[in-house]
C-alpha cells in the first residue's frame, strides 16, 4: 500500500473537517493553511471527496465545506481505497486474479494476504471520530507525515 500525495491530503482534510463538525464551514483557504496543501491541488482533491460522498460544499459568501457523514461515520480505510484504490501489496490478492501461473502453489501469497489483512483491520478500524479524540487540539493533529 503506498499513499500518493492525493490521498494524504484527502485524509488531512476530512480530519480538519472532522475536527470543525457541527460548527460552521470551513474555507478552502482554511482548510488549505490547517493542512498545508496548494489551494488548486486541494480543489481537486476536494472535489474527489464531494463525489465519493465524504463532503459537502456551500457556494458564495459564506460557504465552504464540511462532512456529509458525521466523523464516527466515516473510516480511514474508506477514504484511503476510495482516493488511492486497493490497498493490497500485491496483484494476486484479488479474488478476481488469474494472470500468474503459479497461482495456487505460490508459497508468498499467504504472506502477503496477511498484510493486507493487517492493513484492513487498522484502516478500516479507525474512524475520523477516533482521530479526532486522539488529536487533542487542530495544531496537533495535522501535524503528521506519511
Amino acid at each position: 500500500m503506498k499513499i500518493t500525495y492525493k490521498g494524504d491530503y484527502a485524509l488531512k482534510a476530512v480530519l480538519d473537517l472532522a475536527l470543525n463538525y457541527g460548527q460552521d464551514l470551513v474555507t478552502i483557504h482554511d482548510i488549505a493553511k490547517h493542512i498545508d496543501a496548494p489551494i488548486k491541488f486541494l480543489e481537486q482533491v476536494l472535489l474527489v471527496l464531494k463525489k465519493g460522498g465524504f463532503v459537502q460544499s456551500r457556494r458564495g459568501k459564506v460557504g465552504g465545506y464540511l462532512l456529509s457523514r458525521p466523523p464516527g461515520q466515516i473510516t480511514a480505510g474508506e477514504v484511503i481505497r476510495f482516493i488511492d484504490g486497493p490497498i493490497e501489496p500485491i496483484s494476486c490478492i484479488d479474488k478476481k486474479y488469474s494472470n500468474c501461473l503459479d497461482l495456487n502453489h505460490c508459497v508468498f501469497k499467504g504472506m502477503w494476504y496477511k498484510v493486507s489483512k493487517a492493513i484492513s483491520d487498522i484502516i478500516d478500524n479507525v474512524t475520523f471520530e477516533d482521530l479526532v479524540s486522539q488529536a487533542g487540539s487542530s495544531k496537533q493533529a495535522l501535524a503528521y507525515s506519511i
